[in-house]
């Protein structure tokens, strides 16, 4: 689950790591009267979910409260369009506007998990303001990192270590390695997989700031975390995966032309796999999980089906927990009433399956079947592409 900055902001000077002075506004007005409370300058920042918000013309520096509200009025409602929303944008409804402040240097830290190593890294580089992305592509040298052992966080000679490596100023050193060890508190605490400051500075009076700062909860914590959960917004959400989520169903949207309904996560990567072996590409993740029963099955392709962009659909199940004659229910259930007019190929295996079969075969539509992966991944590339098969 993603959260604006705003929200981490909040949530990092929860467990005092220090942010510059700042509130949201989703109204001109209160842009105006958030700059008036700061006084002298301020910046005025959209509020996405997405990076390179400055580039696209969505953060912008006021020197007074009149400014701000002139900035303010042009990004509310805008379509902000940087490299991680692609083409299409997203609408601006909110802003931060916060104090400005005196940067002497602009490092970055970071908190990722390391699926090699199975622990948390916490990463440190003089390089703050880029992305991270590139400095790790064009001088990975340049990225300091630290091993966290859970529940022990990050040690304080660690973090001196990470701070002069950085070449943070010996004055500002203290505050720095305080900050870095609120960091790790705050991620462990919210169950973060990413909690992230870039940039984080120095200032000319030897204080410390997280000018930015990103945080990304892992969903299946979320049950521990209530209040967390309401700093959800669904705006920043793909409709269809905020659908999805309110039955349990696993999908994410993807922009190929061959959606993919499959039990098991495992199986459904190599469905994506498949589809690409043979020359075609997936529209979607979509995991109905191992106990789905036919009204799941149903909502799952009703779903999958809203994408425009769905020219065929691969059924690729195996059935353990979620029999094939379960399947077949849904399947034919929701064939007829969502008045389905895009092929559709399955391929099944596992339990009851002579059933599901028969249940296909006797319901009127005109499903093709698949002997086996390959058979299916083939058949359905074709007909997504408009050929028989």
């Amino acid at each position: 689950m993603k959260i604006h900055e705003y929200q981490a902001k909040t949530i990092l000077a929860k467990y005092n790591v220090p942010v510059p002075r700042g509130e949201v506004a989703f109204t001109v007005g209160e842009a105006e009267a958030v700059a008036k409370k700061l006084g002298g300058s301020v910046v005025v920042k959209a509020q996405i979910h997405a990076g390179g918000r400055g580039k696209g013309g969505g953060v912008k520096i006021a020197r007074n409260s009149d400014e701000a509200a002139l900035i303010a009025e042009n990004i509310l409602g805008m379509t902000l369009v940087t490299h991680q929303t692609g083409p299409e944008g997203r609408l601006v409804r909110r802003l931060l506007v916060e104090e400005t402040l005196p940067i002497d240097k602009e490092l970055y830290l970071g908190i990722v998990l390391d699926r090699v190593s199975g622990k948390m890294i916490f990463m440190a580089s003089a390089a703050g303001g880029m992305e991270i992305e590139e400095v790790a592509a064009h001088t990975p040298d340049a990225i300091l990192k630290e091993e966290l052992i859970p529940g022990y966080g990050l040690s304080p000679y660690q973090g001196r270590k990470l701070a002069f490596g950085i070449g943070i100023p010996a004055a500002s050193v203290n505050k720095a390695v305080a900050a870095m060890m609120a960091l790790v508190h705050a991620c462990e605490a919210t169950d973060a997989t990413l909690a992230e400051i870039n940039p984080f500075i120095t200032t000319k009076d030897g204080n410390v700031y997280a000018l930015d700062a990103k945080i990304n909860f892992d969903d299946n914590a979320m049950f521990r975390h209530k209040d967390l959960l309401e700093l959800r917004d669904l705006n920043e959400e793909d409709p269809l995966e905020v659908e999805a989520s309110k039955f349990g169903l696993n999908y994410i949207k993807l922009d190929g032309t061959v959606g993919c309904m499959v039990n098991g996560a495992g199986l459904a990567m190599g469905t994506m796999d498949i589809i690409k072996y043979a020359g075609g590409s997936p529209a979607n993740f979509l995991d109905v999980g191992g106990g789905a029963n036919a009204e799941q099955v149903k909502n799952a392709f009703r779903i999958l089906l809203s994408d425009s962009s769905v020219k065929a659909v691969f059924i690729n199940i195996f059935g353990g927990i979620l029999r094939c004659d379960t399947l077949a229910s849904g399947v034919v259930g929701a064939a007829r009433d969502l008045n389905i007019t895009v092929p559709i190929v399955i391929r099944m295996e596992g339990t009851n399956v002579e059933a599901g079969r028969r249940i296909l075969e006797e319901s009127g539509f005109d499903f093709t079947v698949a002997a086996d992966m390959r058979d299916g991944a083939d058949k359905v590339v074709r007909l997504a592409a408009g050929a028989n098969v």
